[in-house]
């Protein structure tokens, strides 16, 4: 009995010790264990199936990759769900880390933390074949005649009014399906969304979806970066980011990006 006690308390003793040796050690909301948020639904190609817990598309391949970075095993990573805005709004959260395709901005840093970035996202045109057929094309001159819809919470609208300046003004949804359900009725012909987004809203949403083109991320003067959101001023930061800095240096978030974000290749550039 007392062999068995003593190497009990010795396994404790160097569970408790390890444990206390990494950085996010007394900094979750349940010690052990990384509660990470996703969308909900969370959609192809960040989320495969809408299961996150099976690691499967790009967001949960690099949640995962992030929580062993960080010193957690898959089975101590727990995911919830929540929507979009209700993320982005200041107050108590019930996740450690929500992964749900958020830009960083200067007005969301103000009210919740970020990390540094895990994916720079170029943006991209979605439009119909009816709008082709019609003469849209990966031009400039051509986007401003063209009818647009963004969603206001989306850093879309700006870069639709800023950049693109079309001669309608643009029509304001709620969401991404709002959006998509106009373009099929006719009300807007033109819609800014992230890369793979416009990708698979083009292709699986729609029956008459086309990725126009995309624009250069690298040309932007504030490239559309998704990061980690947090709690504002979370204890938590540092160690996302030295993660995510050591991901990046062993070229492992990279080939997840390539792995699951590869349909990319082939749209057109805006000019």
């Amino acid at each position: 009995m007392k062999t068995i006690l003593t190497a009990t308390i010795l396994t404790l003793t160097a569970t408790g010790a390890f444990a206390a040796s990494h950085c996010a050690a007394g900094k979750t909301l349940t010690d052990g264990t990384l509660t990470i948020a996703t969308g909900n639904p969370a959609y192809y190609p960040w989320v495969i199936d809408d299961a996150p817990e099976a690691g499967q598309g790009f967001e949960a391949a690099v949640a995962y990759a992030l929580a062993e970075e960080m010193g957690f095993a898959a089975e101590n990573v727990t995911w919830v769900r929540t929507s979009f805005d209700e993320a982005i709004q200041p107050g108590a959260k019930d996740f450690d880390l929500n992964m749900q395709q958020f830009s960083i901005t200067a007005d969301r840093d103000r009210v919740v933390d970020f990390s540094a970035p895990y994916y720079t996202a170029p943006q991209a045109v979605m439009t119909t074949v009816e709008a082709v057929e019609g003469g849209a094309t990966p031009t400039m001159d051509s986007l401003k005649g063209m009818k647009w819809g963004v969603v206001a919470s989306t850093t879309a609208l700006p870069v639709v009014m800023e950049k693109i300046q079309p001669d309608q003004s643009p029509l304001v949804y709620d969401d991404n399906a709002n959006i998509t359900a106009a373009m099929q009725a006719g009300q807007i012909d033109a819609a800014l969304f992230d890369l793979p987004t416009a990708l698979f809203t083009a292709a699986v949403l729609m029956d008459n979806g086309v990725v126009l083109g995309q624009f250069d991320p690298s040309a932007a003067e504030s490239p559309d970066q998704f990061g980690a959101l947090m709690l504002e001023g979370s204890a938590l930061k540092p160690c996302v980011d030295e993660a995510l800095a050591a991901l990046t240096d062993s070229g492992k978030l990279a080939a997840i990006e390539a792995e699951w974000l590869q349909d990319a290749v082939g749209v057109p550039l805006i000019k």
